[in-house]
């Protein structure tokens, strides 16, 4: 522990003061970034939007002044004449008073392709790939509008130019030809050169003044308050639990002086926790030996001898209960009630821990003692008087759900009452335990004055009963997927001719195997039963 302590001391280590003004930093420089880069791309678009329509505004003079028809006319012959030479030099000189990089007349083809009427680097007829936009250029000689965007292509001489590009109509408005006028956007990079600049430098000294201001009011208003309450802190964990005064001293006006006195109080709270530490200790020790007995009760209230009855040879019985809590709301329960009768329980109160052990102990009882009262076998009529009694006064409004069995052993009969109760499972002899699935009637303790249904099954030599509570198959796994009651019967059939004991534990071994290192979080609770028959003398 040591060695993890001291290589943690050895780890460099930023303090809150550092890590504040790293932050205003970065937070400024990346502003600063975002800002300008912003401000180029809008930049960008106006520049370029100011040189577009400069080509645009001398696009239109030109179409002015050239003769369209005479375009037409080249754009079928292909062939200079006089009329061409003078526009040709009107053209170049055009291109030298206005500064564009070129001016061309062209006409443009499906295959993406253009054929100039005129262009200074080529002769007429030439042809060359159009470099721009084909859409935006072809849209413009079929509509004969100007393109909606701008064009931009890209020339070795020049590198990239922005074009400015409207369609040549003849006297009868058809488009014949499309006239380009291309600016340098040298300009334009040199004005966003110098635009980047002066916003780097205006940013850097922002920066600058904001770091200056910030540092001061964060370091006055909240790193010196909290390395005063840390430092608080430290003494106190490291004395003898003494509270620090001068936390009061801390009045920032905010959240941080709020905290000073926070911790002020909890450091008065601990010191009068420690005060108090051992009397609940005393207090905590006392109440767990006091559950350990409740416990221990509780166990002792159950069957736990087997074989119960070691002089009766006409059943193997065996039945187990694991409370999730120190004690639970669970209970089984097993008694001859005369020389020919024995009466299974199976039970779960809807509480748990203390309230539902105390409402078992009643339920426990109240059954056992109607049962043994002889004057009647019938499981309804038991559960019926057993409801109405536990119905008076129960203001916690806890209820029981009760599977109860009375057996003649000397036939077989089984007469069975399902009181809320999880269905039980069923196996006859040389076959497999089968979830017998039938009409519940309602839990005890709900209503008073229900009357409860009962069934009959023959159980025949070599036949079995396993019943349980919900905690077996509403044990659930990592993935909180119950375990359920088909998995549960898969258990039993592993090992069907098992008795009793063994039965149980191949059940309990395959949900402690689906349940993993999951804690347990209801009761499990667990009856095995099987029926011998009279041993023939």
């Amino acid at each position: 522990m040591g060695d993890m302590t001291s290589s943690k001391q050895d780890k460099i280590r930023l303090g809150i003061s550092k890590k504040a003004l790293l932050g205003i930093i970065v937070f400024t420089l990346l502003l600063s970034f975002l800002t300008c880069f912003a401000g180029y791309l809008f930049f960008d678009k106006a520049i370029q939007r100011l040189y577009n329509d400069k080509g645009y505004v001398i696009a239109n003079i030109i179409l002015n002044d050239i003769d369209h028809d005479k375009i037409a006319e080249y754009t079928r012959t292909w062939q200079e004449d006089d009329y061409y030479h003078e526009m040709e030099d009107y053209l170049h000189h055009i291109e030298e008073y206005t500064g564009a990089a070129y001016i061309y007349i062209a006409v443009p083809y499906e295959d993406k392709t253009m054929r100039y009427v005129y262009d200074s680097d080529t002769f007429i007829g030439d042809s060359d790939p159009i470099s721009a936009s084909f859409d935006d250029i072809w849209d413009a000689y079929e509509t004969g509008e100007r393109p909606s965007s701008y064009l931009v292509r890209k020339s070795k001489k020049y590198g990239f130019l922005t074009s400015s590009c409207l369609p040549v109509k003849d006297s009868e408005g058809n488009v014949v030809a499309l006239l380009f006028v291309d600016t340098y956007m040298q300009e334009v990079l040199s004005w966003l050169n110098k635009y980047v600049f002066n916003m780097v430098v205006i940013s850097l000294i922002l920066l600058l003044l904001f770091c200056l201001s910030n540092w001061f009011v964060m370091r006055k208003n909240f790193i010196d308050p909290i390395m005063q309450i840390r430092s608080s802190l430290d003494k106190f964990a490291h004395s003898d639990a003494e509270v620090d005064d001068s936390l009061l001293k801390i009045e920032t006006g905010d959240e941080i002086e709020d905290l000073a006195v926070s911790v002020y109080d909890m450091e008065k709270d601990i010191v009068n926790y420690i005060d108090n530490i051992q009397k609940i200790t005393a207090e905590k020790e006392r109440f767990s030996a006091e559950l350990n007995i409740a416990s221990q009760i509780q166990t002792d209230m159950l069957p736990t001898i087997f074989p119960p009855f070691p002089d009766r040879t006409e059943f193997d019985i065996y039945a187990t209960m694991d409370p999730a809590k120190e004690v639970g709301g669970d209970f089984y329960d097993f008694f001859l009630i005369d020389n020919d009768h024995i009466a299974l329980v199976m039970a779960d109160v809807s509480g748990k821990g203390v309230p539902g052990a105390l409402f078992m102990v009643i339920t426990k009882t109240l059954i056992k003692n109607r049962s043994m009262m002889g004057d009647t076998l019938s499981t309804a009529k038991i559960l019926r008087d057993v409801n109405n009694q536990l119905c008076e006064g129960n203001d916690t409004e806890m209820f029981v759900t009760v599977w109860l069995c009375i057996l003649e052993i000397s036939t077989g009969k089984a007469t069975i009452t399902n009181a809320g109760h999880e269905h039980p499972a069923l196996k006859r002899a040389g076959g497999k335990y089968e979830l017998v699935v039938y009409r519940h009637s309602p839990a005890i303790a709900v209503l008073p004055g229900i009357d409860f249904e009962e069934h009959e099954v023959i159980l025949k030599p070599g036949d079995s009963i396993f019943v349980y509570t919900d905690g077996v198959p509403e044990a659930t796994d990592i993935d909180v997927e119950l375990y359920g009651t088909a998995r549960m019967v898969e258990a039993l059939n592993t090992d069907s001719d098992a008795d009793a004991e063994q039965l149980l534990a191949n059940v309990r071994k395959d949900i402690d195997e689906y349940v993993g290192e999951v804690p347990q979080f209801d009761d499990l609770t667990m009856l095995g039963f099987r029926y011998l028959g009279k041993v023939k003398d």
